[in-house]
């Protein structure tokens, strides 16, 4: 009876486990807690059986989690190099690893740190940055990519240890602890995307560490300003950089941490014994550690990225003309022209964040005018290039004539180089921003009107005071619509598919000097009368360049919308998730390939999800009998129920809720975050409901869990460990039409 006690108890409840006095039916369960050592004191071997309790108290923290650790090293990495292809979402982050090594700017939507993660594992595996990984195709020789994969796969090993210790600081009894473990270990979703070069077990890793040191810093509020309380606060700050400067999704995490520490403040505020010099204190401590802290980790990790990525590559359009200008290998300003005349020819860079070149094409718009479309694009293309001409009221343009430079408060004309049409504008309505005129191409070098002219408006120069001159990369102005008086635009709305997802310009007839979506600068220029310069030479300053980006990178996430015209097989519904309806095939389905299939352990999603709405009849139940005049929880009651039961439902909450107002384009994946906090709250659910039970219940129902937690993975094993040829074998998988596993 002992032995079997100590499953149900941990050395920390000796002293905290005044929560589970008055409770009904407590008594009982009291009794049997007690009961051995009431047993002992009556027997001879008192001595003997304490020994045994304490050294179990003692090791169990130690012993259990290092089990744990070697079972999740088996399910995150046993034959992790079983297939040999680039699986799923390996063709992009591997891809991205790959810029690393070679140092060449790219753009993504994600946070870099997990992207420079996997570089690091390139490295380290002797990989040269040169495989394109493309998606289904064959690993070369010389690529170690299960190095890479055990790489990644150790961030998923390190999530089991780290939800124990959670489970430990949220004070669960031993055997919830282990329940909660064994979820996490044997969630065969967590498994199978942690076998490969991806960002998520990153993600869940630093999740859990958030977590983690949230719990212990909140179990060390009676230690306030002690240097565990500071390590702690600290390593939460952390943690909460890391996890953001993986993927955005972190800000969720950042959210939970967030209403925790509004309330601990409002808590402390209402002290009325507080010194307001400890209140000040407090808050201090907090805007270091969890809002300084976390922001200097995200922007470090751009640092490095800026600092790694020194070379010209695929993502240099994202990003200023200034800071192209200044990688290795770039064509942006390289032989230049300093100042634009009549005649150059050049490419038009919008500088509002995440801006793209000024751009046209012989397609036209379906609506409006049904002129040429013109858009901006973030790809260099020769329909990115335009002309300087003068305006209708001057002279035609002399190629032989006097040099004519262009500055502020000149007419002009842009004339698409590839078509010859005049850039243009009138008062019809543009395609999506209807408040804004239409821009568009019309006419050509002879026909048009006064409609083709637009006034230079010279805003500011980074190299010079002098505003007489336009400059190449460093000046920047707007174009103001002559006739009308608007200005030209582009914002961050896109056109749809017929005009190709390019971003929507236009004509905003609100005059607001510092809208930088209406600035613009020339990024290169070429004009064979006008010797080359070296425009380059000015470096645009980090925090722009790191603001810049950011905008940049929600632009495009924020574009990431389902198309209509296609139908993405592997995309799913936030409703889908919880219940388990759907799952993912994450390579090729033929017999040939090793197949791998992210789907989770039922027990764990539907035991997670129930529990959710079980921890609410709970709530309500006590809220109802609170009201009712009825006292039987405790102060240690209601605080455990508070921070170790309501806490992690609001982390499924935010980490959930987001995905169900969001338009974006979701996957299975986008709810494991969510997962690990409703895994809490199964935890919490368990313990509070059989903390009265005697203990032989206890133990039967638990080891029921435990069997049904590992059993369900052992029959799911093979879409973790990878399945080989007929997907027939695996019909008896396919409990739900919606799983896909074997048709």
């Amino acid at each position: 009876m002992a032995a079997t006690n100590a499953a149900f108890t941990t050395g920390a409840e000796q002293n905290v486990d005044l929560r589970r006095r008055n409770v009904p039916g407590a008594e009982k369960s009291e009794g049997n807690v007690a009961s051995p050592a009431i047993h002992d004191n009556k027997k001879n071997g008192t001595r003997k059986s304490k020994s045994f309790l304490t050294v179990l108290d003692e090791w169990e923290p130690v012993v259990a989690p290092l089990l744990f650790t070697a079972l999740s090293f088996f399910t995150r990495m046993y034959r992790i190099g079983r297939s040999n292809i680039v699986t799923w979402d390996e063709a992009h982050f591997g891809k991205f690893g790959s810029h690393y090594l070679k140092r060449e700017f790219y753009f993504d939507v994600h946070p870099p740190l997990g992207k420079m993660l996997v570089g690091l594992s390139g490295f380290l595996a002797g990989y040269n940055g040169s495989f394109e990984f493309k998606s289904g195709e064959k690993y070369p020789e010389d690529v170690n990519y299960t190095f890479m994969r055990v790489f990644n796969a150790f961030f998923g090993v390190v999530c089991v240890p780290l939800a124990y210790y959670t489970a430990r600081e949220l004070n669960f009894r031993r055997a919830t602890i282990w329940l909660v473990s064994l979820m996490v270990l044997f969630e065969n979703s967590y498994a199978t995307i942690s076998r490969f070069i991806l960002l998520d077990s990153m993600l869940l890793c630093f999740t859990f560490t958030t977590a983690l040191c949230w719990a212990k810093f909140h179990r060390l509020q009676n230690k306030s300003f002690s240097v565990e309380w500071f390590t702690w606060l600290i390593l939460t700050g952390l943690s909460i950089g890391c996890v953001c400067s993986v993927k955005w999704v972190g800000l969720f995490c950042t959210a939970l941490v967030g209403v925790y520490t509004v309330e601990d403040l409002w808590n402390k505020f209402g002290d009325l014994k507080m010194p307001k010099a400890v209140l000040a204190q407090h808050l201090a401590a907090r805007v270091v550690g969890l809002i300084v802290i976390p922001v200097l980790v995200y922007m470090f990790s751009f640092y490095l990225h800026f600092l790694i990525l020194e070379n010209s590559g695929p993502g240099d359009a994202q990003m200023s003309s200034l800071f192209q200008a200044n990688l290795k290998g770039t064509d942006v300003g390289k032989d230049s022209p300093l100042e634009i005349a009549l005649g150059s020819r050049a490419t038009l860079k919008n500088m509002g964040y995440g801006g793209g070149l000024l751009h046209s094409h012989i397609q036209t718009y379906p609506e409006g005018s049904t002129q040429q479309q013109v858009t901006c694009y973030h790809h260099k293309d020769a329909n990115n290039d335009w002309f300087f001409y003068p305006n209708r009221y001057e002279p035609e343009f002399d190629p032989q004539g006097p040099l004519k430079f262009i500055g502020h408060g000149d007419v002009i004309r842009l004339i698409h180089a590839q078509t010859g049409r005049n850039l243009h504008s009138h008062t019809i309505a543009a395609p999506i921003t209807k408040s804004d005129y239409e821009v568009s191409c019309y006419g050509n070098t002879t026909i048009g009107d006064d409609k083709d002219h637009w006034t230079v408006e010279v805003v500011s120069d980074a190299a010079s005071r002098d505003r007489s001159k336009i400059r190449t990369l460093t000046t920047a102005f707007r174009l103001r619509h002559t006739t009308l008086g608007c200005y030209l635009r582009a914002g961050n709305v896109n056109l749809p598919q017929w005009g190709f997802k390019q971003i929507e310009t236009t004509c905003v007839r609100e005059n607001n000097p510092r809208d930088v979506y209406t600035h613009w600068n020339v990024e290169s220029h070429s004009n064979e009368r006008l010797p080359p310069g070296d425009p380059g030479s000015y470096k645009s300053p980090f925090l722009k360049d790191f603001i810049h980006l950011n905008v940049a990178m929600m632009t495009s996430n924020n574009a990431l919308i389902p198309d209509p015209d296609k139908q993405d097989d592997l995309a799913s519904k936030f409703w889908q998730w919880p219940i388990l309806n759907v799952g993912l095939r994450m390579c090729s389905w033929d017999d040939n390939t090793v197949k791998y299939y992210l789907l989770g352990n039922p027990i764990v999603y539907w035991g997670s999800t129930a529990s959710l709405g079980i921890f609410g009849f709970i709530f309500l139940w006590y809220l109802i009998r609170w009201q009712r005049g009825y006292t039987e929880l405790s102060q240690a009651d209601i605080d455990h129920i508070h921070y170790s039961g309501l806490y992690p439902v609001l982390g499924w909450v935010l980490h959930y809720l987001p995905f169900m107002l969001m338009s974006r384009v979701t996957y299975v994946h986008h709810y494991y975050p969510a997962l690990y906090f409703a895994i809490l709250t199964a935890g919490f659910c368990v313990d509070w409901l059989t903390q009265s039970m005697n203990l032989s219940l206890q133990w039967a129902l638990y080891t029921v869990l435990y069997g049904a937690v590992i059993g369900l993975f052992v029959v799911f094993r093979a879409i973790v460990f990878g399945m080989e040829g007929s997907n027939q074998q695996w019909a008896h998988l396919n409990w739900f039409s919606g799983w896909r596993i074997a048709n």
